[in-house]
């Protein structure tokens, strides 16, 4: 594969992530002279993947000569290869300057919302329906619906597969499989109140090159000798092998193709429990249809695109200081700065499936999710202390009881020359002592549990 142009003028560098790069270190004097690398290709965009120019970033043209993109401006080209019918990528740029006409306003169908008065959410409702509740707190939505305005239209979905009792049947494995659960936890939790919802997500593609500035360490061995005493006390000379370590400086440039970075535009469910959902297959996105929604619920995103890009760049960060690791190698590895470039950045709205249990115990609301594709459960869950406290006491029951009966039996079965060794009374001790004389003397005699005694005469 041929060197890459030149860059284009680097744009706005994102701020570094909190605790990314290792604390400050004492650093050796480099011992080689720095070093340049050529970039390094992790990953390319796929074939037919529309860029700017990466030789001047200006906007490419189909030239139907080559059946390729070609810059008006420095001639640089590239092909373009027969695509199947997918889901179509959206702009960011385009899009995060203004809102596209066309692609504004509610979902047919779900021309109003209403905010939910208990966990914030704004609800799509659908057209006719009087009255509702939420499907993140099952909390009353009250009857305020206003008309929806500049939002971005969902273009894409991975329908449901896992149906309502498919659900049912994951959420009661889950709850059977939990330690310490509350007995009434099944009765308090609302099986009615099951409901089908889908979740705004945004997908985001881009084309990164990250220009790196940092240290490579190579462990060598060297046999170091120092001076000990022995076990008299003498001087003596010793050796040891010790691990030293070669610092140099490096400088260089990794690219990677990110494809549909995930990001939540929900804000009414926890991080940890939407995670929890993953992984999501985004090849199984389809164009978004109306019929898909019937009978369901869904979201109005809370993370807009612009926000949802912020938090896409986090999750690409650590894939990049990995990357960057590896081209440094060596033993080790320190890295000084960063400057990453995202190029071709395109989006997509689309809508996830997940049914959501919300069940209150204690007067705590709890939330169970399900994946409506895979049927994988992520949710929290109540503890009894009472469960806890009462096993702990059957096991410090069940353990003096066992402690017991060992004490119990190893007196029983004690070995002869363990009761040799008890102490023996002094009367008994009188008698051994004046039957040892009879012995001593020749007389016949025959032993029992208390000692030597003489045989009856005749």
């Amino acid at each position: 594969m041929s060197t890459p142009p030149p860059l284009p003028p680097s744009g706005d560098v994102p701020p570094p992530l909190p605790g990314a790069a290792p604390p400050p270190l004492p650093l050796p004097t480099p011992t080689k002279p720095p070093e340049t690398r050529e970039p390094a290709v992790t990953k390319e965009p796929p074939k037919g993947k529309l860029f700017p120019c990466l030789n001047c970033g200006a906007k490419v043209e189909f030239d139907p000569r080559d059946r390729a993109l070609k810059c008006p401006y420095c001639g640089h080209t590239s092909s373009v290869e027969d695509g199947g019918a997918e889901v179509e990528e959206r702009n960011f740029n385009e899009y995060a300057s203004k809102l596209v006409k066309g692609n504004v306003g509610g979902i047919e169908g779900r021309s109003t919302q209403t905010r939910c008065g208990g966990c914030g959410a704004m609800v799509l409702l659908e057209d006719k329906v009087v009255t509702d509740s939420c499907p993140f707190c099952s909390t009353h939505l009250e009857n305020r619906p206003e008309a929806v305005e500049g939002m971005l239209r969902p273009e894409s979905l991975i329908p449901f597969k896992v149906d309502l009792r498919a659900a049912r049947e994951e959420f009661d494995s889950w709850l059977g499989g939990l330690w310490f659960a509350p007995t009434e936890l099944k009765k308090v939790a609302n099986l009615g109140q099951l409901a089908g919802v889908y979740l705004p997500y945004w997908t985001y593609d881009a084309m990164t090159y990250t220009r790196y500035h940092g240290m490579r360490g190579d462990d060598y061995q060297e046999t170091e000798y120092y001076t000990d005493k022995d076990a008299n006390g003498n001087e003596v000379q010793r050796s040891r092998t010790v691990t030293k370590t070669n610092w140099y400086s490096v400088s260089g440039e990794v690219q990677h193709f990110f494809d549909d970075v995930l990001v939540c535009g929900s804000k009414s469910v926890p991080e940890h429990l939407i995670s929890g959902l993953e992984p999501w297959n985004t090849n199984e996105l389809e164009v978004f249809q109306d019929a898909f929604l019937a009978g369901l619920k869904t979201e109005r995103y809370a993370v807009d695109l612009k926000q949802g890009l912020v938090v896409a760049k986090e999750v690409m960060q650590p894939t990049i200081r990995d990357l960057i690791r590896r081209d440094i190698g060596g033993d080790h590895q320190r890295i000084e700065s960063t400057d990453t470039r995202y190029l071709g950045v395109t989006f997509k709205h689309c809508l996830l499936p997940v049914w959501i249990a919300n069940y209150h115990y204690h007067e705590k609301l709890f939330q169970i999710l399900i994946n409506g594709r895979t049927g994988k459960v992520s949710g929290e869950r109540p503890w009894s202390w009472m469960k806890i406290i009462r096993l702990v006491v059957i096991v410090l029951l069940a353990a003096g009881l066992i402690a017991a009966l060992v004490a119990a039996f190893s007196g029983k079965g004690r070995s002869p020359r363990a009761a040799a060794n008890e102490p023996v009374p002094s009367a008994v001790m009188s008698e051994r002592n004046s039957l040892a004389g009879v012995y001593r003397s020749g007389a016949e005699f025959e032993t029992d549990h208390t000692g030597y005694r003489r045989l009856p005469a005749g």
